[in-house]
């Protein structure tokens, strides 16, 4: 079998990190890429067999292409510390890794869960991300937000999915989209023109529609309007912030 290596990106996951390292025991190599955490993530960590390295963090894309070079093995599983390897996907990754892989990518589904619920509509139901993946053939596009590997090569999809739990609580969650309003707002910066109501009132509503209605979120209950309402809200923050940006003075 191919050897394989898993990347975890991570910072103050004491919460995350021991469940999801005892779905990933039966890999080669763990490396945990830690932001230098203060909480207990690293001791939890040390009791599994893994390798930690520290690294500033600056954005998703930057710190996961840093990583991939330093994994051993040719085949790796990226992963955030809130997911979660079933032991249906364990499998088929194996199964992939005993052959001779024909792609040098694979898609990979993710079911994800928000306050508790399993959520089966609202824009996540067809959630997917490609974190599969031969390290000489891929790279991540350097954005700040949004980011997806580019290849040389064939991507593939596997047939099961892993588990997401992106909700720790509402305060979590609401600086989890801060952050990334921030980053969007430097990545829109040069594809915007003038800031308008347009985009801080219509832009949002049509995102809350979206997700609510056109994606079906009306179906996940209150956890749908909940994330189709956060949704809007993060569309508005990152023009917001794209003001704040554009007001600050030019440095030479």
């Amino acid at each position: 079998m191919l050897g394989l290596s898993v990347i975890i990106p991570c910072y103050n996951e004491a919460h995350n990190i021991r469940a999801l390292l005892e779905t990933v025991d039966w890999v080669d190599e763990i490396l945990i890429v830690d932001s230098f955490s203060t909480d207990e993530t690293l001791a939890i960590a040390k009791e599994f067999p893994v390798k930690i390295l520290q690294r500033q963090y600056q954005y998703p894309a930057e710190q996961k292409n840093w990583a991939i070079p330093q994994a051993t093995h040719d085949w790796i599983l990226i992963l955030d510390a809130d997911e979660r390897v079933t032991p249906e996907l364990k499998t088929e990754i194996q199964h992939i890794l005993s052959g001779t892989p024909d792609k040098v990518g694979y898609w990979i589904g993710r079911q994800n869960f928000f306050m508790g619920k399993e959520v089966r509509y609202s824009g996540w139901q067809n959630d997917k991300v490609i974190r599969l993946i031969h390290k000489s053939h891929c790279v991540y596009e350097d954005k700040l937000v949004h980011e997806e590997i580019t290849t040389n090569g064939l991507i593939g999809m596997l047939e099961h999915r892993m588990t997401h739990n992106t909700y720790r609580d509402i305060t979590h969650f609401l600086e989890k989209v801060d952050r990334y309003a921030g980053w969007s707002a430097r990545d829109y910066d040069s594809k915007t023109g003038r800031v308008s109501l347009y985009h801080l009132f219509l832009k949002p509503l049509f995102r809350f529609i979206k997700h609510y209605c056109f994606k079906l979120g009306f179906l996940d209950g209150r956890v749908g309007l909940v994330i189709s309402g956060i949704m809007a809200w993060s569309v508005f923050l990152r023009y917001v912030k794209l003001m704040e940006i554009r007001s600050q003075p030019k440095t030479k």
